[in-house]
This record gives C-alpha cells, sequence and structure tokens, in this order.
C-alpha cells in the first residue's frame, strides 16, 4: 500500500461520523427553531450551561463556584430578556461576571485573562440567539440564516481546507486551518444567504450576500478564538459529548460568533424587538 492511501484515509477518516452526527442534530436543532417560545428559550439555555460547564472544567478546572456563576449567566442570557428587557439582562450578566472575574483574581492573582472571559462567553450568544428568534416576522429566518451560513461556512471550509490545501491561516493557534478554507467558508455562508434570501423574495439580495460572506470572517474568528482557549490550556477537544466534533463548545464556536453578530447589526438597523429584520431586510 501507498504512502498516499494511509494519508488520504487520515484526512478524511472523521468524515463519516461528523455526516452522522449532523443527520441526527440538525433536524432537532431545526424543529426548536420553528417551535419557538419557551422550547427555543430552554434549548438555549442548555447550550449555554454545556458550554459554561466546558469553560469552567477547561478554564477554571471545574471550580463549583465558577460553574454556578457561569451557568446562571447563560440562564440569564437564554431566559430573562422578556421579564426584564435588555438593560436588566445585561445587567444580570455584567453582575455575574463581576462576581466570577473577583473570584478568579482571588484563587489566581496575575492568572491568564481567559478566566474573565468565560460569562460573557457563555452568556451573550444566548442572549444574542434570543434577540434574534423573538423578532415577530422575521425571526425563523433570522435564525436559519445565523445557522444555515455557519453549517455551510464549515462544511465548504472543511472540504476547501482539505482539497485545495496551501498557506496556513492561523498556524500558530489552529494548524489545520488555511487560507482556501476560509474562502470556502466565505463562498458557502454566502450562498446559504444567497438561499434564505432567494426563498423569502428579500430586496436588496446582494447586501445579504454580501453580509453572509463577512459573517463567515466572523465565524472563522469564532473558532481561532476556542482554538487559542484550547491550545493556551493543552485541551485537544472542549470535551466529548458530539462523536466526531468534541465538546458543545467545538460544535458552537462559530455560531455563537456569527448570532452575537448578526444580533448586534440587527438590533442597531431595526431595533432589539425587530433584529431578525435588521440583518435580513436591506
Amino acid at each position: 500500500m501507498s504512502q498516499e492511501a494511509p494519508q488520504a484515509a487520515s484526512k478524511w477518516g472523521d468524515l463519516g461520523v461528523r455526516a452522522l452526527s449532523a443527520a441526527v442534530l440538525i433536524p432537532a436543532v431545526l424543529a426548536d427553531v420553528w417551535a419557538g417560545g419557551i422550547w427555543f428559550h430552554l434549548f438555549v439555555a442548555l447550550i449555554g450551561i454545556l458550554m459554561a460547564l466546558e469553560w469552567v472544567t477547561i478554564v477554571h478546572g471545574g471550580n463549583p463556584l465558577q460553574f454556578a456563576l457561569h451557568a446562571a449567566g447563560a440562564m440569564c442570557g437564554a431566559l430573562l430578556l422578556k421579564d426584564v428587557g435588555l438593560a436588566g439582562t445585561l445587567t444580570a450578566i455584567a453582575i455575574l461576571a463581576l462576581f466570577s472575574a473577583l473570584a478568579a483574581a482571588r484563587e489566581q492573582p496575575g492568572g491568564p485573562a481567559w478566566r474573565y472571559l468565560g460569562v460573557p462567553y457563555v452568556s451573550l450568544p444566548p442572549l444574542a440567539l434570543i434577540v434574534l428568534r423573538d423578532d415577530p416576522d422575521y425571526g425563523v429566518a433570522a435564525i436559519l440564516l445565523v445557522m444555515l451560513s455557519v453549517w455551510a461556512a464549515d462544511t465548504l471550509a472543511y472540504f476547501a481546507g482539505r482539497i485545495i490545501g496551501g498557506p496556513k491561516l492561523a498556524p500558530r493557534i489552529s494548524p489545520k486551518k488555511t487560507w482556501a478554507g476560509m474562502g470556502g467558508a466565505m463562498a458557502g455562508s454566502a450562498l446559504a444567504a444567497f438561499g434564505v434570501g432567494a426563498v423569502m423574495g428579500l430586496p436588496a439580495l446582494w447586501i445579504l450576500v454580501l453580509a453572509g460572506g463577512l459573517l463567515a470572517i466572523v465565524e472563522q474568528g469564532g473558532d481561532l478564538f476556542k482554538s487559542a482557549m484550547k491550545r493556551y490550556y493543552g485541551v485537544k477537544d472542549s470535551g466529548r459529548l458530539i462523536p466526531g466534533h468534541g465538546g458543545v463548545i467545538d460544535r458552537v464556536d462559530g455560531l455563537v460568533a456569527v448570532a452575537a453578530a448578526a444580533a448586534l447589526i440587527g438590533a442597531l438597523r431595526a431595533g432589539v424587538e425587530h433584529a431578525g429584520a435588521g440583518i435580513l431586510v436591506w
């Protein structure tokens, strides 16, 4: 057997299990997005809590107090918006982040900055997803734009990176990422945005397509942020929950970044209550 055969098998060895995991998870996620309401809020809260568990396990050594603070932040992001509004939700998250930072500084004075980023990281993306989904007219479409863009970006980046290869994007942080993969991600996200916009008959479709391509850069940035954290702490995967994908953070690293960016853009353009329209209608 030639050396090329084992190398090819290694290059594509995780494709089958990744595809199987996606085939199981994606329909369940889409059903929850469609259901909306409390079911979507609880689903987002669960994702945030699982992210909190993985983050605290890696960064804080599984400290119970830190997990309680991080998990509370995730639940605030997912569940508080309708009751206390955006300002109240952000205030609650800020207070939890402050308590977490004080506890971290007391545990390890002068330690790494990662110890102060966890509560915002597991709290603000759930809030962003809720802000987008709660748009009464464009909520489902906005979440679909975010999710389809990320899935398409991941998929085309995976194939472009392995088929084309070439120069590395950030070798010190993520040795497998290439500029070809970045190009594939931008193309995939732009195509997903075009599909959502075309199906809905949205105006100024070319702007939405451009926004989709730019969101892919955010998606890749979210992946690199996670990779930098894992590299600092010397771990390969954030967890082992999802076969072929590692942990929850490994799976949603790009999604949380894109959701936060999309919600921010949408809210700035159309207000918090219509953030979905703000990211879709140009």
